[in-house]
């Protein structure tokens, strides 16, 4: 049994869908709250631990990591300690640890089907929240209340799916009738965009020429939060509304389990939240006419590439010198080793080249280019799939290119039958490919530093220059192997973009 599941043991039926209900509806409650709400649930007299976590988007969590699963102790723990003895909600100030910022802890009681304590709901504040809240219109304080009475009462599973309310979103406030009762500073320069100079408190929300109006009465008719993205004049607008209600009139453990059982009251009120997606969308179009353009360029070197080497072909084919031959094809090959990348980075879903992939497209085309007639030459890539950055990606295929060639020139100039295989290893961190032949062995004495082949000089310097790794070329006693090691470059990084 998982810690998370041994948490709810022992729970099933109406008291276990209450706490499931209570959790989908904490992350909108934290963020409209401006606090870190957690639901604990005891484990014996003097022990709690935490079963869920909800971390505001709207300011700064209290906490820089997921308390879920974690037992409090000691300070962290008096205040639900002192709940579960008393039965009844507790509020105190105290210090954070280890920040020492003060924090006011609102403690509540969440009681099951049989009135027993099922959990504990904790909410807490900074002092300079809590100023600041105590200064907004009572109508929004009220409504706060109300909005985390609903979350106890698992009245909110439905808001699970809401976008988060961030830092720069506004909200306002509607009563029953659909008068604006409250509107944030945020909201109020929001809807001046729009044109709305005046003071929008008091007025009607069917003042407000925008999808307002009507999002609130498909919401009011559902009694359910809903979301939608709209454009409103030149801005795109991502719109939430909340219906509230207020606790049902009944007090105790009673009150909850009836509300769980039957509707609750009247709505009293919806929240309106907006946030201005206008720059992020034209940021994000921007984005993809610059992808496309990139991709575009990378279509047309792909183009030009293979153009390149079907010239070269054509003088391949009329030459009568084996050895201007040789240098034709092995040009032929690099050019298209480098398409292949290009080929990689024109399509529309490639993020990073997967290097297995390249491999495979190498070897099909060194199997068409470079083997000679009546050669029966093997080849085969194993190994997972490894992604690099298209600069890493770039170097990787020259050199194992080169290798192939390398196999296919000196392994194999005497016999016409053998294999050469491509092997990759993911060490996380690092990156392993070995290119191994069952060909003719390296002679005695043989030094990679001394080589005069234009190709492992070509090898040396990509493998130490561009990939910062090392280059090994040994005979073994089934064939002749050349690994290379080199370190991973992060997706992303500056080093993989230069």
């Amino acid at each position: 049994m998982s810690e998370l599941a041994a948490i709810y043991e022992g729970l099933a039926g109406p008291d276990l869908a209450l706490l499931q209900n209570i959790e989908r509806g904490m992350a909108i409650t934290a963020d409209l709250s401006r606090a870190d709400i957690l639901l604990l649930r005891p484990t014996g007299a003097r022990s709690v631990v935490v079963a869920a976590q909800a971390q505001p988007h709207s300011i700064a969590s209290l906490y820089d990591s997921s308390l879920v699963g974690q037992q409090l102790t000691g300070l962290q723990a008096s205040v639900p300690l002192e709940v579960l003895r008393r039965g009844r909600r507790v509020r105190t100030q105290h210090e954070l640890l280890p920040s020492g910022a003060p924090v006011m802890q609102d403690v509540y009681p969440i009681r099951g089907s049989n009135g027993q304590l099922l959990a504990l709901f904790s909410v807490e504040t900074t002092l300079i929240q809590l100023e600041r809240h105590r200064h907004r219109h009572a109508s929004f304080q009220r409504a706060i209340e109300w909005l985390r009475g609903m979350c106890m009462r698992g009245e909110l599973a439905s808001a699970e799916g809401l976008s988060p309310f961030g830092e720069m979103d506004g909200v306002m406030l509607v009563d029953g009738q659909r008068r604006i009762t409250y509107i944030s500073g945020i909201a109020n320069n929001l809807y001046r965009r729009l044109g709305y100079l005046d003071d929008l408190r008091g007025k009607p929300l069917s003042y407000l020429h925008t999808g307002d109006d009507a999002l609130v009465l498909a919401a009011l008719e559902a009694r359910r939060p809903m979301e939608e993205v709209a454009e409103e004049s030149t801005h795109f607008w991502v719109r939430k509304v909340l219906p509230v209600w207020p606790p049902p009139t009944m007090s105790g453990w009673l009150q909850g389990f009836l509300a769980r059982r039957r509707r609750s009251g009247e709505i009293a009120g919806v929240l309106i939240m907006v946030h201005d997606a206008t720059d992020e969308r034209r940021k994000k179009q921007e984005l993809k006419l610059k992808t496309t353009m990139v991709q575009e360029v990378h279509h047309r070197v792909k183009n030009n590439l293979q153009a390149i080497a079907a010239v070269l072909r054509m003088h391949a084919r009329r030459t009568k010198n084996e050895e201007t031959l040789r240098a034709l094809n092995e040009a032929i090959s690099r050019i298209l080793s480098v398409a292949v990348i290009h080929e990689f980075l024109s399509l529309d879903e490639v993020q990073a080249i997967n290097l297995r992939d390249v491999c495979q497209r190498i070897v099909a085309q060194n199997r068409q280019v470079m083997m000679e007639p009546g050669q029966r030459i093997r080849f085969a890539v194993d190994g997972p799939a490894i992604y690099l950055p298209s600069q890493q990606a770039t170097s990787a295929a020259l050199v194992i290119n080169e290798l192939i060639h390398n196999a296919l020139e000196h392994g194999f100039g005497a016999h016409k039958a053998g294999e050469i295989r491509v092997l990759l290893v993911d060490g996380g961190e690092r990156v392993r490919f070995e290119v191994w032949d069952d060909g003719d062995r390296l002679p005695d004495g043989f030094d990679l530093a001394m080589t005069s082949s234009l190709g492992l000089q070509i090898v040396r310097s990509l493998v130490q220059d561009d990939l910062h790794g090392v280059l090994r070329l040994e005979n073994r006693e089934d064939g002749v192997a050349a690994t290379v090691d080199f370190p991973k470059v992060a997706l992303g990084s500056d080093r993989a973009k230069s």
